[in-house]
């Protein structure tokens, strides 16, 4: 039997068996390979050192503080730099300016919602067009409220704070790979 790749699959003892290897010795290497044609071994950085021909890079062992020659806290450096940055505390306050207000009246109508349909059920309960009442207008508009929300969220973000933001990113790489020996 063959896989959708076109190898074999085996005799149905297991990926990890050879085909009429039953005695009990260790099959070949080669043949332990897991054979799910679904699993890309290579993309997933499982099985790279198989033998198949693609070499193994080495893990570089974790360097300590006094190894890296201060590169470290240099590198922290220019992120608190960048965060210090005029053009930082813009972009933070174009991001409260608008989260806090929209969360604070999302809040107030959610909150409302609950406590008017806990408090006051007569009036969640007035009919409005046949079977809809009060209260199912007021829970759908939870779900317009949301979504008109989350698009607002997302136009304040790309007109007022995306391209700023991105050139902060920008600039912070920058400042790093100066600090790293021009190393990217």
């Amino acid at each position: 039997m063959q896989s959708s790749d076109g190898r074999p699959t085996g005799d149905g003892g297991g990926p990890d068996r050879a085909p009429g290897n039953h005695d009990g010795q260790e099959p070949a290497r080669e043949e332990t390979a897991y054979r799910d044609p679904w699993y890309d071994a290579l993309a997933s950085g499982w099985g790279e050192g198989d033998g198949g021909g693609v070499p193994t890079a080495p893990v570089p062992a974790a360097r300590r503080e006094d190894e890296t020659g201060g590169g470290a806290r240099a590198a922290a450096e220019a992120y608190l730099e960048v965060q210090r940055s005029a053009a930082f505390q813009e972009v933070r306050r174009r991001y409260r300016r608008f989260v806090v207000p929209a969360v604070t009246a999302f809040l107030i109508w959610y909150v409302g919602y609950v406590v008017t349909a806990t408090t006051a059920p007569g009036l969640m309960a007035r009919p409005v067009a046949g079977a809809v009442n009060v209260a199912m207008l007021a829970g759908l508009g939870q779900f317009l409220t949301t979504f008109l929300l989350t698009w607002a969220y997302a136009r304040h973000a790309r007109l007022r704070r995306d391209r700023a933001a991105l050139e902060l990113r920008w600039d912070t790489q920058e400042l790093t790979r100066g600090v790293q020996g021009g190393v990217s």
